[in-house]
C-alpha cells in the first residue's frame, strides 16, 4: 500500500457543549491538519496523486473553517466542535474530492495542541 500525507493549518475558535472544564468557554486554536490518501498502485505518473492537487483541496475545505467560530457553522450547532467531529467533517468534506478508482482518502488528523489529536479513519475491509 502506497501512502501520501500533506500538513497544513487554519485558526478557529470554538466551545465544548456539554463538557466541564475550561473548555466549555470560547478559545481558540491553531490547527494543524494532516490528511493521509492511499492507493495500492501508482498511477501512471507514478504516483498516488499529485501533492499539488492534493493541498489545493484540503485549502479550499479548510477555508470554510479558518478564523471562523466553529460553533456558528451549520455543522456544529448539531455536533459538538470537538477535534474528533472537526476531522470527521474535514474528512466527509474531502472524501467526494479526493476518491477515486486509483486511491482513497485513508485518515485526516486534526491536531490542538502539539501534544493532542484526533483522527477520523476509513479503514476498508
Amino acid at each position: 500500500m502506497y501512502k501520501i500525507k500533506v500538513v497544513t493549518h487554519f485558526s478557529a475558535a470554538h466551545s465544548l457543549r456539554e463538557y466541564k472544564g475550561k473548555c466549555e468557554s470560547l478559545h481558540g486554536h491553531n490547527w494543524k491538519v494532516e490528511v493521509l490518501v492511499s492507493a495500492e498502485k501508482l498511477n501512471p505518473p507514478g504516483m498516488v496523486m499529485d501533492f499539488g492537487e492534493l493541498k489545493g483541496i484540503v485549502k479550499d475545505v479548510l477555508e470554510g473553517l479558518d478564523h471562523k467560530h466553529l460553533n456558528d457553522l451549520d455543522y456544529f450547532k448539531k455536533e459538538n466542535p470537538s477535534s474528533e467531529t472537526i476531522a470527521k467533517y474535514i474528512f466527509d468534506k474531502l472524501k467526494g474530492k479526493i476518491e477515486n478508482d486509483s486511491c482513497d482518502l485513508t485518515e485526516v488528523r486534526v491536531w490542538e495542541t502539539e501534544n493532542s489529536c484526533a483522527s477520523y479513519a476509513n479503514f476498508r475491509e
